[in-house]
């Protein structure tokens, strides 16, 4: 769903034309002339993520699978929609992209009983993330993700807001490009954690409330684990998708 409320005013856009899925859920394109699209939830209370949720991604970076889903937060001030530029920071020599399918929150969720009660209402819908992240400030500064994870800009967050009955969210494609050369595809069927677990496993130790975001992790294919692979550089332009969900890009520029 679009949420013209946070449109401020026209931005250039190199691609004008943007997948919707029509009510008969086939798939058709509309021009959105020079309209900014902002995220579907524009002000979280808070976004959750975890790390290292995918076997694959776990390995090509040499991290343990594992045995509990891996937590930290992410200032939800970072939350900017789908085709923002995105600012890398000042010093950065890694900064890298995720893609991630996020679970926005639609009811108040405290210590669920069992992860079968993480379902609509609960969940209010699916959307993508891309968890921009600075691997030397996260990994190398401090033995918290903060720094690397809360920069200006670094979570780019829509297009649309499916709801629960709309996908699977454990059988969806996802695909990352970067100047046009692939760099992610994966599948959340391949998740350690799935949705309704993660869910039912953060109400045992915060209050989930609506409009909370989790992001619930990437596969392989970022740039921390491929050393051959230069990380993000001012000018490159991301391209993000998840089936069924629509489709992100971002001109990264230096702050």
């Amino acid at each position: 769903m679009l949420d013209l409320a946070d449109v401020r005013g026209p931005v250039p856009l190199a691609d004008r034309r943007i997948r919707v899925a029509a009510e008969t859920g086939l798939l058709r394109e509309l021009p959105f002339a020079g309209v900014r699209i902002g995220a579907p939830v524009t002000r979280p209370g808070k976004v959750v993520c975890i790390g290292l949720n995918y076997r694959d991604h776990a390995q090509e970076t040499g991290a343990p699978i594992p045995s509990r889903p891996v937590v930290f937060l992410k200032d939800p001030a970072t939350v900017v929609g789908p085709r923002d530029t995105v600012s890398i920071p000042r010093g950065s020599t890694k900064t890298d992209w995720e893609v991630e399918l996020a679970v926005v929150i639609g009811k108040r969720a405290s210590y669920l009983d069992s992860p079968n009660d993480a379902a609509a209402p609960v969940i209010a819908g699916y959307t993508i993330s891309n968890d921009v992240s600075e691997r030397e400030f996260q990994l190398e500064y401090s033995g918290q993700r903060d720094l690397g994870k809360s920069c200006e800009t670094f979570n780019p967050l829509g297009p649309w807001l499916v709801t629960p009955d709309e996908v699977d969210p454990q059988s969806l494609a996802l695909r990352v490009s970067v100047d046009g050369v692939p760099r992610q595809h994966g599948n959340t069927e391949n998740m350690i954690f799935d949705v309704p677990y993660i869910v039912w496993y953060l109400s045992q130790y915060m209050v989930l409330e609506p409009g909370d975001v989790i992001n619930t992790g990437t596969p392989t294919g970022v740039a921390l684990g491929l050393p051959d692979t230069p990380y993000l550089r001012p000018g490159d332009v991301v391209e993000l998708e998840i089936a069924g969900l629509g489709t992100q890009r971002q001109v990264f520029e230096q702050a």
